[in-house]
């Protein structure tokens, strides 16, 4: 049998996610993580804002540069069969058994705020999930996803080009804050 590299212990996972609360940068949050072997694999240069982690986080793969922001949910299980298993017009085909399923994330993924991943689910590289997306299913490489539940409504190099085209003029934050304010709010009124 494999043996994994991670912990998997409820109280020791009780322990990271209070420590999770007191981490308030979501680069510094990933390093924890990935220090303390959470999930079953956890890649370089990722981003975990969110401060939930998933009842099961032994069955999460999180790859290179994944970037998760706030709000977001990993769910690996679902209590339908404890509902199943309490309605009697069901006893006669058995117990239904616990569902719980994998999460992989590949490289260069960004799942925007409030998004929700559902069991079973792989997300391709070079991916955008929208926030407030809902995935219930695999996601193909090179996509932007959107909606409830997400389905693909572009590809990635289209939103990357558009992106570098919309922000040229916008200024950096090293420009300052007062640059920031002027750009945003100086502008004209409607």
């Amino acid at each position: 049998m494999r043996k994994y590299k991670m912990i998997y212990k409820s109280n020791k996972i009780r322990w990271v996610k209070l420590r999770l609360l007191t981490i308030t940068n979501g680069w510094k949050r990933a390093s924890y993580l990935k220090r303390k072997n959470v999930f079953m694999e956890m890649g370089d240069g990722c981003y975990y804002h969110t401060r939930d982690l998933p009842a099961e986080p032994y069955l999460v793969k999180l790859h290179n540069d994944v970037r998760i922001a706030a709000d977001v949910r990993l769910i690996t299980h679902d209590i339908a069969s404890y509902m199943i298993n309490n309605i009697s017009k069901y006893e006669e085909y058995g117990k239904a058994r616990y569902y719980m399923g994998t999460i992989e994330i590949f490289d260069h993924v960004m799942i925007g705020a409030g998004s929700k991943i559902l069991p079973n689910v792989k997300i391709g590289p070079n991916v955008i999930v929208a926030a407030g997306s809902i995935v219930t299913k695999d996601i193909p490489e090179n996509s932007v996803v959107a909606g409830v539940p997400a389905r693909v409504i572009g590809t990635f190099d289209e939103f990357a080009k558009k992106r570098i085209r919309e922000t040229k003029c916008y200024p950096e934050k090293k420009d300052g804050i007062n640059e920031i304010l002027s750009f945003f709010w100086d502008k004209n009124s409607l």
